[in-house]
């Protein structure tokens, strides 16, 4: 891994990396992340040996024993804020640890830092405890911006749509402009999954095939198929993008390759029995999250593999925002190289 600008980064509730590896691609160097699920920990330090990995929950790390970076990169867990879970917001534990990344924000003072979340942040029942977020972002010392963005405007082959928060120290004069995240051509299922074999069902009780694998990740949950999961369409043709990858073997889209799946009254859907139909693979639903096929994913059961996926951001939408991040700073250290020349 070869890094180009200079600009170390901390990342916090790391996951698998998804968004660590979007920002390695665009030159950053990730020297320290935390993650607290031991159900990870194999997979970060296999794709990120480069990386200290601190797997101690984020309450029990003090801020000065985390290293002095440019910035800090992580997205505190989005269950309490997510319209298909709990919506518990800040009053759920879970959402409480947006406090515990401001606590280090204002601790350490990077020259920036990137938040993601779910929509459900910004929604009506949460707005107001997202405002007060903001605010306490910018008390922080910090220029803030936020936008909703889908993954499909930037090359992701998918439906997903996050919230970033970006912010720059205020002392840069700086402020993240989401109109400088130029937008890529629309990637299809074809394009993206189009190429790879025919996959292994999990074996019983969805635990891995294993070393019996060839393509890493390539066999796809089995069992039955919830209510919630039949009250909607589920499957996108080859020629679409595919629905939100969820962090749920169970909930796993189906393959483009069935048939269509038909409304027979409201909320429910069924398929075209007179062809075959599955749930997408973990390499599938990893390469629609925009994966490389040498990430390698370490788990036992099927589910905490879908889970690490769903639950990262898409790799090539975080490359796309740390280039324009990159320049950003780039800009300034430019700008200073010129006032000491000019003496």
């Amino acid at each position: 891994m070869k890094y180009n600008n200079n600009f170390e980064i901390i990342s916090l509730f790391a996951g698998c990396g998804g968004l660590d590896l979007g920002f390695e691609q665009a030159g950053f160097n990730v020297i320290w992340a935390n993650e607290y699920n031991k159900k990870i920990w194999a997979t970060y330090e296999e794709n990120h040996k480069q990386t200290e990995l601190d797997k101690r929950s984020i309450v029990d790390i003090e801020s000065e024993e985390i290293p002095k970076a440019t910035g800090i990169i992580g997205g505190p867990p989005c269950q309490s804020w997510s319209l298909a879970g709990s919506m518990g917001g800040i009053d759920d534990n879970r959402g409480k640890l947006f406090y515990e990344y401001i606590r280090i924000l204002r601790d350490k003072q990077p020259e920036f830092f990137l938040a993601e979340n779910v929509p459900g942040i910004i929604s009506k029942r949460h707005i107001k405890e997202f405002n007060k977020i903001i605010s306490m972002l910018e008390e922080t010392g910090y220029n803030v911006t936020y936008k909703k963005l889908d993954s499909s405007d930037y090359g992701v082959p998918q439906s997903r749509k996050r919230v970033f928060i970006i912010g720059y120290r205020k002392d840069l004069n700086l402020k993240f402009d989401f109109n400088n995240v130029k937008k890529r051509e629309i990637v299809t299922l074809k394009e993206a999954i189009g190429d790879l074999p025919k996959p292994l069902p999990a074996k019983e009780k969805n635990y891995t095939n294993g070393d019996d694998l060839e393509i890493n990740g390539h066999e796809y949950f089995i069992g039955n198929f919830s209510s919630r999961f039949m009250s909607r369409n589920r499957r996108r043709g080859w020629d679409e993008v595919a629905y939100t990858i969820e962090a749920s073997g169970r909930h796993a889209k189906i393959h483009p390759s069935a048939g269509e799946m038909t409304k027979v009254e409201k909320d429910k859907w069924i398929f075209d029995e007179s062809k075959p139909y599955r749930r997408l693979s973990i390499r599938e639903s990893a390469r629609i999250q925009t994966f490389p096929d040498d990430f390698k994913f370490i788990y036992e059961r099927l589910n905490d593999g879908y889970k690490m996926i769903g639950n990262a951001v898409p790799v090539k939408l975080s490359k796309v925002l740390a280039e324009v991040i990159s320049n950003d700073l780039d800009s300034i250290k430019n700008l200073t190289n010129k006032k000491v020349s000019s003496f």
